[in-house]
This record gives structure tokens, sequence and C-alpha cells, in this order.
């Protein structure tokens, strides 16, 4: 069979260790299993850009996964038929995809070997169904898996930190080399481990979360002061602050946003978002 050709504009590294590949499949849900799982009930799990299978073949073989996959590149598409007859297979581009169309219903778990040039973007998707993924898994960019589970006060501390920490907590749990691909990236990657943690919903409105948060960070350097007066003056707040609300939001106003936590910037918003 006729290896599949890695494609640049798609972003596709093609893993070579089995025993890498293996430990990422590990991730593929909390051990021990959930309660009520087994091979009896298999949790399901949606790999993104299976590739040549590498992380497919190990998912395939754990009896209490049901996989499905799915996959943009055609020349993968029919490798993967080929060598995994049995496989689920999807064939399109997740970032389009309507999920609730694959899963009408109840949870699955994400896995997978992320290309790098849109995990960041596959991250945000997984946010919009927060709550029917339970657990999301796999291989990035080291320096997005960072990013990623960066606290408060660090350099890569942003706006993936922030969004994603507010429904997840993370585990950065090994660095890959380089050479541990075909071909190799000129950068090392990492895997993460995504699991939703007990905070439901915000207890603020959580589109103006995201949009105070983009918006801090668009101009980190600066004060937020600065960075957040053009949101504040577009949303023409009439505002009417107690004097302690009025001394905590020119707090905030002083601070850069990545001093911020997640429960601050929380909080931040619901000062904003405070009318008469």
């Amino acid at each position: 069979m006729q290896q599949v050709r890695a494609k640049k504009f798609l972003g596709q590294h093609f893993l070579k260790d089995l025993s890498i590949a293996q430990r990422i499949a590990e991730q593929a849900y909390p051990q021990p299993l959930p309660e009520g799982k087994g091979e009896n009930n298999p949790i399901r799990v949606l790999e993104i850009g299976p590739g040549m299978g590498v992380l497919t073949q190990y998912l395939l073989k754990n009896p209490n996964i049901q996989l499905t996959a799915i996959e943009i590149d055609r020349e993968s598409v029919v490798y993967l038929k080929e060598c995994y007859p049995e496989l689920h297979l999807i064939e399109g581009d997740f970032l389009k995809l309507d999920l609730n169309i694959i899963y009408p219903e109840g949870e699955f778990n994400v896995i997978g070997n992320y290309p790098y040039n849109i995990s960041s973007q596959i991250f945000f998707k997984v946010l919009d169904y927060k709550d029917r993924i339970p657990v999301c898994s796999g291989m990035i960019q080291k320096e997005v898996a960072e990013r990623i589970a960066s606290k408060p006060g660090k350099k890569a501390y942003g706006i993936l930190s922030v969004l994603l920490q507010a429904y997840y907590d993370i585990e950065y749990l090994f660095t890959v080399d380089e050479h541990v691909f075909n071909p190799p990236p000129k950068v090392k990657s990492a895997v993460i481990r995504m699991t939703r943690n007990k905070r439901r919903q915000l207890d603020c409105d959580e589109e103006l979360f995201k949009t105070v948060v983009k918006t801090a960070f668009n101009q980190r350097r600066k004060q937020m002061r600065n960075s957040l007066r053009n949101l504040v003056e577009s949303l023409k707040l009439k505002v009417e602050r107690s004097s302690e609300e009025e001394s905590r939001l020119e707090w905030f106003l002083t601070r850069r946003p990545e001093q911020l936590s997640v429960d601050e910037f929380v909080e931040l918003t619901k000062l904003i978002q405070l009318k008469i």
C-alpha cells in the first residue's frame, strides 16, 4: 500500500513513532473508565485528521471506544478505507461540519494529531460544544500547548488560556521531538488533555466575556484601561456602580490582561455589563 504524501497546505506531519501514538491513544478518556462505560457501553470518540491511521489503529483496538474519524485529505481517505475498512470515516472539513449531525445527542470525546495551522480554530470549535465534549486530547505544537496550559502572570498566558481554562482543566502531558515525524516539523510538539470542569456556565454574559478577553489581549502590553476603552464606548453603557464596584473596576483597569485569572475576567465582565 502506497504511503500518503504529506501536504504542506494541510499542515500534515505524519507521526511514525508507534509508541508515542499508543500513548496518545491512551488519553482518549480518563482512567479509570467513567462509571457505566466499557465494552458494552463504549465511549464515543471523534478523531480529527487520522492521516495514515497511526493513532487510529490503537483507538480501533480499544473495545471501550466507538470511533468515528473525520479526514479532509482525499488521498488519506482512500488509504484509510483500504487499510481500516471497519473504521466509520467521514470525508470533510472538521471546522465546517455540524457535529450535531454526527452526534445528534449525548457526549463524545475528541482526539487527534491536530494540524498545527488550524489547532487554535479546532479548540475554539470544541468550546462551541463544550457541554457535550467532556474530554479533548491530542498532539499540537509545543508553543500552543504551553499557551493553553499557562497560568496568569506567564508570558504564554493569553486568549486560548483564559477561554479554554474557563471550562476545562488542562494537563500538559509530555513533549514530542521533531524526528518522530515524516516530514519533521520545524518545532517541537506536545500532547495535552482537556477535561471538562464543574463550571457549567459563567457567572456573567458569556459572549461579552469572550469579547472582553479577546479585546484585552489584542493589546496585551497595555493596561486594560487603554485596551478596553473602545469596547466600553461601543457598548454605550450608562453605568451606576457602588463605590466598592468603582474601586474594583479601577483596579482592573490598571492591570495588564496576563495578570488576570479566569475568575477575575468573569468579575471584570460583570462590572462592564452592569447597567442601570
